[in-house]
């Protein structure tokens, strides 16, 4: 279901692409790019009968045996599990990497199915903060 996603995989999605606009797509892309090159994977392809129905990726750089990840799907693939069984997948491969002891994600208040998703994947609710851009976020963690 998680198949780590390359530049040209971006540069795929970005020519067509139901999983997000093409401005999120590349800075997702650049994004993925500047951290590759000291944490690789840094971004991954969320597959579904062989179609591309979402991404997966650190949205900060690795640090301090810690990962975060932010995480999306097509509209016509939300509400299916899909993206519950994605990050459960990431959690499974982050416990075999010796690199990341946690995993950490942040969710607008008001986004109640990607709180859904940590909390189906056993992450714990450690705090808020506020972002300039985002506003009031509920930050999460897992132990892996």
């Amino acid at each position: 279901m998680l198949v780590p996603a390359t530049s040209q995989h971006f540069a795929a999605l970005i020519e067509d692409s139901a999983i997000a606009p093409a401005p999120v797509l590349e800075m997702l892309r650049d994004l993925a790019d500047s951290i590759r090159p000291a944490f690789d994977p840094a971004a991954w392809l969320i597959v579904e009968d062989d179609a591309v129905v979402g991404l997966l990726s650190l949205v900060v750089p690795y640090a301090q045996q810690s990962i975060r990840i932010g995480y999306g799907i097509a509209p016509a693939y939300e509400g299916l599990g899909i993206t519950s069984r994605a990050v459960g997948e990431l959690l499974n491969w982050a416990r075999d990497d010796a690199r990341i002891a946690r995993v950490t994600a942040e969710t607008n208040h008001e986004n109640i199915a990607s709180q859904r998703v940590l909390e189906h994947n056993h992450f714990a609710r450690i705090g808020e903060r506020i972002d300039a851009e985002d506003g009031a976020l509920i930050v999460w963690e897992a132990l892996v």
